[in-house]
C-alpha cells in the first residue's frame, strides 16, 4: 500500500499496562523508573511548513518483551494549538505506507489541519521505526532490487515469474543477513505500542486520530487494543482488516482498485478539452483502456529508450506508472503525456521520478520489513504461478503483479505477534471516510473494515476517485463530515454518502 496517511491521540499509564493490552500478560515497564522521559521539544520548521512546528526524540524499547533492553529512537513532532483557550486534546496524524513519515505529513498538512480544527487540538505525529528521523534498518539490497518496478513483483512479458522468485529469495536472504534486530522489530504491533508510548510521553489520557491508508489499519489496531485511550478516530481509505488476508490481501485488492479507478482516467483522457493540450488519447473513453494495454504489450516486446540513461520504458514500467497516476487526478496529465511520448517514435519518454531509479535502501527495508514481519505468507511457488496466470486474465491493468510472489514467501523469521482481529467490542467513536474508486484501498475492502467494527463506526462514502479523501481531493461534503466529527464529536446517525 502506498503513500498518503495519518492520525490519533491518547492517555498516560505505565508501560506495564500498555504492554499487557497487547500481549495479555504483564511485563516490566519500558523504563526502569516506570515512566517515559519528558520530551525535549525544539523548533524544526521546514520550508513551506508551519513556523511553529516542533520536534523531539522519543526512546522506545527495541523489543517490548525486553523493555529494559536496547532502545530505539523515534522522531516525533508537535504543532501546538494556536488557540489554547479552545484546546480540547491531541490529534495524532498516523502515517501510511508502510514507510511514510508522520513528521513530514505534519509539515505538509499541519497548517491546513490547524485551520480546520480551530485550535481544538495539538497536532502530533511520529516517524515509525525505520522511517525518516527514526532509527533505521538496512537490507543492503543491490540498486536493481530497489527499483519500484522490481520490488513490486511484476511478472515477465510472457507471464512467467521465474525472475520474481529469484529476486524475492535474494531480497529475503539479504534482509535476514543485514537487517538485524531493528528490521525484525518493524511491525504494525510495535508501531501501535510506540504510539501508546508517545501518548504517555505527551501526558495525554486519550488521543484523537486521523489515519490514512495503511495508517487506518494502525489506527484500527490501536482502537482494538487501547480503546479506552481513544477519543475521536478518523480512518481515511481503509483496507480489509481480515487477519487471514493482511497484508497479502491488501496487495491483491489493488487489482480491483485499479479496475475501479481507471475509467476516471479514461474519461479524462478522451475529453475534447485534452485536444488543445496534446493529451487526448482517444475520441471515446472506452477506447483508452485497450490503447494503453496494447501499448504496454508493445513495450514488453520492444522497450523504448527514455531520457534516463540505462532505464528504458518497458511495459511493466508503463503499468507501474498507470498505477501511481491513479492515486490523484492531478497526475492524469503526466500519465497521458507519458503515453503520448511512448507512441511517438521521435521522442524519448520522460519517466516519473519514482521509476527513474532505485529507492533508498532504508526505504526498501521498511516497506518490505513490515509486510513480511506482520504475518506469515504462503511459500508454495506453484500456487503463485497459478494465481498470476488467473490474475493476468481477470485484471490486465495490473497484469498479475498483485497476485505475485514477494520476499515474504522466503522470509526467515516467523511473526512475533498474531494479527489483530478487529471487532465491534469497544467505544463507538470511529468515523470512516472512503472514496468509491480508490486504486489502492478499494471500496470493497473498506466495507470489510466497516463490517468488522459494527456499531463502533460510521462510514461516509464519497463518490470520488483517487487515494485518501480528507483534505486531499476537494470534496466539501466529505471534508465537512470529518471536521465536524473531530471538532464536535457529532457523526452521521447512519452510514452516509457524499456526491462528487
Amino acid at each position: 500500500m502506498t503513500t498518503y496517511r495519518r492520525s490519533a491521540a491518547f492517555i498516560a499509564l505505565s508501560v506495564t499496562v500498555a504492554t499487557t493490552a497487547l500481549t495479555g500478560a504483564a511485563t516490566p515497564p519500558a523504563h526502569a523508573a516506570g515512566a517515559l522521559p519528558a520530551l525535549d521539544w525544539r523548533p524544526c520548521a521546514e520550508s513551506g511548513g508551519p513556523a511553529a512546528q516542533e520536534c523531539a526524540d522519543l526512546p522506545v524499547p527495541l523489543d517490548y518483551r525486553a523493555p529494559d533492553g536496547p532502545q530505539l529512537t523515534l522522531a516525533v513532532t508537535r504543532l501546538r494549538s494556536d488557540r489554547p483557550s479552545a484546546r480540547r486534546g491531541t490529534l495524532l496524524v498516523i502515517p501510511g505506507g508502510p514507510g511514510s513519515s508522520g513528521v513530514q505529513r505534519v509539515t505538509q498538512k499541519g497548517e491546513q489541519l490547524q485551520r480546520e480544527m480551530a485550535g481544538q487540538y495539538d497536532i502530533v505525529s511520529l516517524d515509525p521505526r525505520g522511517v525518516g528521523g527514526s532509527t533505521k534498518a538496512s537490507c543492503g539490497l543491490a540498486p536493481e532490487d530497489r527499483e519500484m518496478v522490481n520490488l513490486r513483483s511484476w511478472p515477465a512479458a510472457d507471464g512467467s515469474i521465474t525472475e520474481n522468485v529469484e529476486r524475492s529469495r535474494r531480497v529475503a536472504e539479504a534482509c535476514a543477513r543485514n537487517g538485524g534486530a531493528v528490521l525484525r522489530s518493524l511491525t504494525t504491533a510495535n508501531e501501535v505500542r510506540d504510539i501508546d508510548c508517545f501518548r504517555q510521553a505527551l501526558g495525554e489520557e486519550k488521543l484523537s486520530a486521523w489515519g490514512s491508508s495503511y495508517g487506518t489499519y494502525v489506527g484500527a489496531v490501536y482502537a482494538q487494543k487501547y480503546g479506552r485511550h481513544t477519543d475521536r478516530l478518523v480512518l481515511d481509505s481503509s483496507g480489509d482488516p481480515d487477519p487471514s488476508r493482511v497484508e497479502q490481501g491488501w496487495l491483491a485488492n489493488m487489482a480491483v482498485g485499479a479496475d475501479d479507478r481507471f475509467p476516471d482516467f479514461a474519461r479524462w483522457a478522451a475529453d475534447p478539452a485534452r485536444e488543445a493540450e496534446g493529451l487526448r488519447l482517444a475520441e471515446r473513453a472506452e477506447d483508452v483502456r485497450p490503447l494503453v494495454l496494447e501499448l504496454a504489450a508493445r513495450l514488453d516486446r520492444e522497450p523504448k529508450e527514455s531520457t534516463t540513461a540505462g532505464v528504458p520504458l518497458t511495459g511493466n514500467r508503463l503499468r507501474q506508472a498507470i498505477q501511481l497516476a491513479l492515486y490523484r487526478d492531478s497526475a492524469f496529465g503526466r500519465l497521458a503525456g507519458l503515453v503520448q511520448e511512448a507512441r511517438d517514435a521521435s521522442v524519448k519518454p520522460v519517466l516519473p521520478a519514482e521509476l527513474a531509479g532505485p529507492m533508498p535502501d532504508q526505504d526498501a527495508a521498511v516497506t518490505v520489513g513490515v509486510i513480511c514481519n506482520d504475518v506469515r505468507w504462503p511459500g508454495n511457488i506453484p500456487s503463485y504461478r497459478r494465481a498470476v496466470a488467473a490474475d493476468r486474465v481477470k485484471h490486465p491493468l495490473t497484469a498479475g503483479m498483485t497476485a505475485n510472489i514477494t520476499p515474504c514467501a522466503f522470509w526467515k523469521d516467523a511473526p512475533v505477534d498474531r494479527p489483530t482481529r478487529i471487532t465491534d467490542e469497544g467505544p463507538s467513536n470511529i468515523l470512516m471516510i472512503q472514496g468509491l474508486r480508490d486504486p489502492a484501498t478499494p471500496y470493497s475492502g473498506a466495507l470489510k473494515m466497516r463490517e468488522a467494527f459494527g456499531d463502533r463506526a460510521r462510514l461516509v462514502a464519497v463518490d470520488h476517485g483517487g487515494h485518501a479523501v480528507y483534505l486531499g481531493n476537494g470534496n466539501a461534503c466529505g471534508d465537512s463530515a470529518v471536521t465536524t466529527f473531530l471538532t464536535t464529536g457529532t457523526r452521521p446517525e447512519r452510514d452516509t454518502y457524499c456526491a462528487d
